[in-house]
Order: C-alpha cells, then sequence, then structure tokens
C-alpha cells in the first residue's frame, strides 16, 4: 500500500495527465504506420482473388494489424501496471467512447489510444491487487470546473481549442488538463472495482 491516491483525465495529445502534474503520451502505433497499412491494403485490392499473391498479401495485412494491436496492448500494459503499484486510489472519468468514435475527425485518434481498453486493464489489475477505482459521472465538466473555487464556466467560453484558462471568480491560472484530473480525483465517487 502506497496510502497515495491520483486522478486521471484521458486526452488525445498526451494519453493520460494525471493529478501530481505527470504527463504520459500515447504511443500511437496505427498513425505509425498508416501509410504501410495503405501500401498493403491497395496491394491486397490489386491482387487477383484465389491466387497466391492474394494470400500473400492477405497474410502480411494481417501480420501488420497484429503489430499495431501489440505495441497498443504493450505500452497500455505497462502504463496500467505503473499506475497500479504506485498509488493506491484512482481516480477516472466515465467516457462516452462510443459517441466520441462518431465524431469524424476524432475518430481514427481516439480509436488508436485503446481507452475502453486502458478501463478495462486498470479494473481488473486494481481487483488482483487490492487497489480502488472510482469513476465521475459522464456528465461531470471536469474541465470547465475551477477547482480552486468550483466556479463552472459556461459551454462556450472553453472551447476544445483553449489549452489554458483563467477562473474569472478567484483568478486562478489553470492547465485545462491538470484541472480537469484535479477536479476527477475530488469528486469521483462511483465505485468500479470489487469491495
Amino acid at each position: 500500500k502506497t496510502g497515495k491516491s491520483v486522478g486521471i483525465d484521458l486526452g488525445i495529445t498526451d494519453l493520460l495527465v494525471l493529478s501530481d502534474g505527470t504527463k504520459i503520451k500515447a504511443p500511437k502505433p496505427l498513425g505509425r504506420y498508416l501509410s504501410k497499412l495503405r501500401t498493403l491494403n491497395k496491394n491486397l485490392s490489386r491482387t487477383k482473388k484465389g491466387s497466391k499473391n492474394r494470400e500473400k498479401a492477405k497474410t502480411k495485412l494481417s501480420r501488420l494489424h497484429y503489430k499495431i494491436r501489440c505495441i497498443r496492448q504493450d505500452s497500455l500494459h505497462q502504463i496500467t501496471t505503473k499506475l497500479i503499484n504506485d498509488f493506491d486510489v484512482l481516480a477516472i472519468e466515465d467516457l462516452n467512447v462510443k459517441g466520441m468514435v462518431k465524431n469524424r475527425r476524432l475518430s481514427r485518434a481516439i480509436s488508436d489510444l485503446g481507452f475502453f481498453e486502458f478501463k478495462r486493464q486498470l479494473i481488473y489489475k486494481a481487483n488482483e491487487q487490492g487497489k480502488v477505482v472510482k469513476s465521475v459521472g459522464r456528465f461531470y465538466p471536469s474541465s470547465k470546473t475551477c477547482s480552486n473555487c468550483n466556479h463552472v464556466l459556461a459551454k462556450d467560453e472553453l472551447t476544445l481549442k483553449m489549452r489554458e484558462w483563467i477562473c474569472p471568480a478567484c483568478q486562478v491560472s489553470h492547465n485545462r488538463d491538470l484541472n480537469a484530473s484535479i477536479n476527477i480525483l475530488n469528486n469521483a465517487t462511483v465505485i468500479l472495482t470489487a469491495a
């Protein structure tokens, strides 16, 4: 037992921003191998159905898909294991991943990060180690709420492009992701792990 608690904000640029200020970058394996995937898909579509060359092209493509999956899984395993070893209580946000993927501009990036897999691994490892994973409600405005005075910004006051903002009530400057992770830690109530 470490006696430490942490709030975790999931993002696209940084996979995780912890409430202690730590930022963990995402490996983004799909982005790295996208051009190779496109080439192999083109090669597969140009081959004749039922030919040996088609089988070879199909094998190459499936191997690359498998490699991408393994890179993602491995990095998530390393991250979740480190988090479970370092903290007793982990607070995360309940993201609507299915809804987020419907946004055409962000869908590939979100799918590449593996948010659902991160949550799944975190919960089962916490259960094994006797740690606690808490969740904050899906509609809780973690980015828009000031972690200092609890002032909530209006919907149009904080756009996705704004990474830094100053609270109009208490004049404290906030980093969007760090502020969200602190709010997640302070307001997470739903326990996801077995008691």
